[in-house]
C-alpha cells in the first residue's frame, strides 16, 4: 500500500453543528436545575427532621426529670412548642405526650409531627405534593 504524506487526513464534518453545544445545554440545563433545588430541598429536610427529632427529645427530657409534682402534658407540649419556635418553625406542629405524670419507672413517650412544605420543587416537577409530615419520637424512663 502506498502511502502519500503529502495529504491530509480530512474528518468528516458537516458545516451545520455551530449550535450544537448550545441546544445540548438547553436540553440538559433544567435537569440540573432540578437536581441542584433537589439537592437543596433533601438537605433542608434532613435538617428539619433533626430540629424536630431534638425537639421531642428536649421535650421527654423535660417531662422525666424529676420534679414535685411531676410535669404535666401541657408543661411538657409548651416546652416542645417553645424549642420550635426558637428554631424558626412558624408551621404549628402536633404534639402527642403519653405517659406524662408517671410513677418512676414508667416510659414517657413525644411524639412530634410536623409538616414539611416543598419549597421550590413543586414549582419544578408536575405531580410532586406540597407537604410531607416528618415525625419524631422520643421515649424515656421516668426518673
Amino acid at each position: 500500500m502506498k502511502r502519500y504524506p503529502d495529504m491530509k487526513v480530512q474528518w468528516l464534518r458537516s458545516n451545520n453543528q455551530e449550535g450544537a453545544g448550545l441546544v445540548e445545554f438547553a436540553i440538559l440545563a433544567p435537569l440540573f436545575v432540578v437536581l441542584l433545588f433537589g439537592l437543596v430541598e433533601f438537605g433542608l429536610a434532613v435538617y428539619s427532621k433533626g430540629v424536630i427529632t431534638n425537639a421531642s427529645r428536649e421535650g421527654a427530657r423535660f417531662g422525666v426529670v424529676f420534679s414535685n409534682p411531676p410535669k404535666t402534658s401541657a408543661e411538657i407540649t409548651a416546652k416542645v412548642q417553645e424549642y420550635l419556635t426558637k428554631s424558626g418553625f412558624t408551621d404549628t406542629p402536633t404534639i402527642n405526650v403519653t405517659g406524662a405524670e408517671g410513677s418512676g419507672g414508667s416510659n414517657l413517650s413525644v411524639t412530634v409531627t410536623y409538616p414539611y412544605n416543598f419549597i421550590v420543587l413543586p414549582n419544578f416537577v408536575c405531580g410532586l405534593m406540597g407537604s410531607m409530615d416528618l415525625i419524631s419520637n422520643t421515649v424515656m424512663r421516668m426518673e
